[in-house]
């Protein structure tokens, strides 16, 4: 014969490594923060998206506007072009009358400033550099301030009189003065000039006026009257049209004094590979959208239009929009985040009931194991046992040696005998009860009447120990499905269990309660020695004892007559503060 190590118990099944959880919280934290970044990486490309399509709205609106313009200007422009020049001197004044309207434009346009510079003229700011500086910002061939003899006194350089013969420059032997001379020059090459007299006769502005800078002058002034027909308003903070020279032909409204055509790159636009740049602008109060796109005429690029729209109503719905996409980022991140805890959380309890199947597996393999071996351990030993035993009485009784002196020492030693086998009949009864702690037998009965009566049995044996049982009943009789002796050996064994842990003076409490509508909780609590974790986590392991006699095997066989009734004990133990075993029964068998 031969007893089975832990080992041999569960031989027959392979354990699972369970100690991990199925979602580490790293693992889940790392998904966590994946996910996070998904949502709030849409959410941010959600907000640009709507940012886009509403700057996209704002430059079609921009670009319809424009293209009015460009049909504006266009038309403007064709009427001042289409007039015809004339012989003689048609730019020579205002008053002449052979331009039509639309040619009357450029020169109304040009006169307006000669009357600007008459001005500074007679408040003593104009010299020379002033006027160089006039004629290159408004592309002007030849400007002059001519005294009353027709002589320049100011000029913006010499007046280009190699395009005139020698004898073309005199007359009658004297030399000709400056106004007789862009006369000349008008009627020779073609370049007409613009010649303001002061109603005193003091003096005279001229500005000479070549081709390029009719063209000039014709597209500002075709590009100002399309402005003025469109007006400002309509989300509309300013316009402006700008050459390929890079200057300004005509504005409307107030642009911001730090606006420069430095801001886009005018070159890509004046090629045409931009259709269209946009930027924000924050100014004072006023937040603008500046674009500026290339100015088409007759199919050709000839400057650039720039344009600030009020975009205060497109941050407004901006605003809103990301305002909504944050909340919804919130609320997904929130439930992406709880559901992602309500898995761990779930997938962990499965574990732990897992866990806990498999322990309990694992004892009812080592349980079934030491009942197969407590068969077998009576089938080998109770036999002989039983011839010892006999055999050791026949001794005693017939063969007691004469000598006085022998006879004492063979009465003791045939005692010792006589009380091993008496203990190892125990063992074997011990092991006969515990192979058949599963099969019970059934019926409704009273729990405290079974507690009760354990409590008569042992109160005086306690009593001699110095041991005091109190007993407590809050629910009585407590009626459940029981098989009434191995309930009652349960029981006994756990209270001397109890009585065992005492090493002197003491109490036992004993308490019957419900709890919940289904189930009965036996309280059974000692004043004891106590237990550390790791004992009370092996106290239910058969061959686990603290023990110096027996082998342990009174709790293991209680746990299984209880957990055989369908309820469960729970142990709560502090090392030298006593012991509290709760066994909880249900009130009906459950299959």
């Amino acid at each position: 014969m031969r007893f089975f190590r832990k080992k041999d118990l569960i031989i027959n099944r392979k354990a699972h490594d369970y100690n991990d959880p199925f979602l580490q919280p790293l693992a889940v934290a790392i998904v966590s923060a994946i996910l996070v970044a998904l949502i709030l990486t849409m959410g941010f490309l959600e907000i640009k998206r709507s940012e886009m399509n509403l700057i996209d709205f704002m430059e079609d609106q921009a670009l319809s506007t424009i293209g009015v313009l460009q049909r504006l200007t266009e038309e403007n422009l064709k009427s001042i072009i289409a007039v015809p020049e004339k012989t003689g001197s048609n730019l020579k004044t205002v008053s002449q009358d052979e331009a039509t309207y639309s040619k009357k434009w450029v020169i109304e346009a040009i006169t307006a400033l000669a009357l600007k510079l008459d001005q500074q003229w007679k408040k003593g700011k104009i010299n020379n550099d002033y006027l160089i500086k006039f004629a290159a910002d408004n592309n002007f061939l030849y400007v002059a301030l001519l005294n009353a003899q027709g002589n320049a006194v100011y000029q913006s350089g010499y007046l280009q009189t190699n395009m005139l013969d020698a004898k073309e420059l005199v007359k009658n032997g004297q030399k000709l003065t400056t106004l007789e001379l862009m006369e000349k020059i008008r009627v020779k090459q073609g370049i007409g000039f613009i010649a303001l007299r002061r109603k005193d006769n003091s003096g005279t502005v001229v500005i000479n006026v070549d081709k390029p800078g009719l063209i000039y002058w014709s597209l500002k002034v075709a590009g100002e009257k399309g402005m003025n027909k469109i007006g400002e308003g309509h989300g509309i903070i300013y316009m402006q049209i700008i050459n390929d020279q890079k200057k300004l032909l005509s504005s409307v409204g107030q642009p911001p004094p730090s606006l420069s055509n430095q801001d886009f790159n005018f070159k890509e636009i004046l090629v045409g590979h931009v259709k269209i740049a946009s930027r924000k602008v924050d100014y004072a109060e006023n937040k603008i959208l500046d674009l500026a796109t290339p100015l088409f005429l007759d199919k050709k690029i000839v400057g650039i239009v720039r344009i600030g729209l009020d975009r205060s109503s497109m941050d407004k719905s901006i605003a809103e929009n990301r305002q909504n996409i944050f909340m919804f980022m919130f609320f997904i991140v929130i439930i992406a985040l709880l559901s992602m805890w309500l898995l761990y959380h779930d997938q962990n309890r499965h574990l732990a009931g897992i866990v806990e199947i498999e322990r309990q597996l694992e004892k009812a393999e080592r349980l079934s194991a030491l009942g197969q071996l407590a068969a077998g351990v009576a089938h080998e030993i109770r036999n002989p046992l039983n011839a010892i035993s006999m055999a050791t009485q026949r001794l005693k009784r017939d063969f007691i040696p004469m000598d006085s002196s022998k006879a004492e020492d063979f009465q003791n030693l045939s005692g010792v005998i006589r009380d091993e086998i008496k203990r190892l009949n125990g063992i074997i009864e011990e092991f006969l009860t515990f192979s058949k702690s599963r099969r019970l037998e059934l019926s409704n009965f009273s729990v405290t009447e079974v507690l009760q009566k354990i409590v008569s049995l042992i109160r005086e044996e306690a009593s001699t120990r110095g041991i005091t049982i109190e007993t407590k009943w809050r629910e009585t009789p407590a009626l459940i499905s029981m098989d009434i002796n191995k309930l009652q050996q349960a029981f006994l064994n756990i209270i001397k269990n109890a009585m065992e842990s005492i090493t002197a003076e003491g109490k036992i409490f004993i308490t019957v309660d419900k709890e919940g509508k289904n189930y009965i909780v036996v309280s059974i609590s000692d004043t004891g020695c106590g237990m550390t974790t790791e004992e009370i986590e092996r106290i239910f392991n058969p061959e686990y004892t603290t023990k110096e006699k027996g082998l342990g095997l009174g709790i293991p066989l209680a746990c299984e007559i209880i957990r055989g009734h369908g309820g469960d004990i729970r142990v709560i133990s502090r090392k030298d503060k006593g012991t509290t075993f709760e066994v909880v029964l249900p009130r009906e068998r459950f299959n």
